[in-house]
């Protein structure tokens, strides 16, 4: 008996949807002044930044891992480490991560579930307290 498993890749519609979730990442982050605590954190252009996001993003969600295949094990953690990432960066990012799949029309119950997946992991890469 054979299953398929449907990777959340798929399930959003793929390359495109990830994309579309990026690039309005990175704009709210770039216009809102709620997140100008993580914008400070950026280069002037959120180009290559945006691009990394799309790549990792790509492979955590089950598609092509094409972070590890240009970078190599993403380490996350330790590419953060010249940040200081506390609560109040950890909230910024989650919460302009929530807006963008909103936006980017996510049904509710991937949200939920990627919200989820994304608080662990931004809250794993903070390294100050606060």
């Amino acid at each position: 008996m054979e299953t398929t498993t449907t990777t959340t890749y798929e399930k959003i519609g793929g390359e495109a949807t990830i994309g579309k979730l990026c690039d309005r990442f990175y704009e709210l982050m770039d216009t809102i002044p709620q997140f100008q605590g993580i914008r400070v954190m950026h280069p002037a252009s959120l180009t290559g930044s945006r691009d990394k996001l799309y790549m990792f993003l790509s492979g955590w969600m089950g598609g092509p891992d094409l972070f590890v295949e240009k970078f190599g094990h993403p380490r996350l953690k330790g590419r953060h480490m010249p940040f200081e990432i506390g609560v109040a960066e950890r909230d910024q990012w989650v919460a302009c991560m929530a807006l963008a799949m909103e936006d980017v029309g996510l049904s509710e119950d991937i949200r939920k579930v990627l919200l989820n997946n994304f608080f662990h992991t931004a809250d794993f890469m903070r390294n100050k307290e606060g």
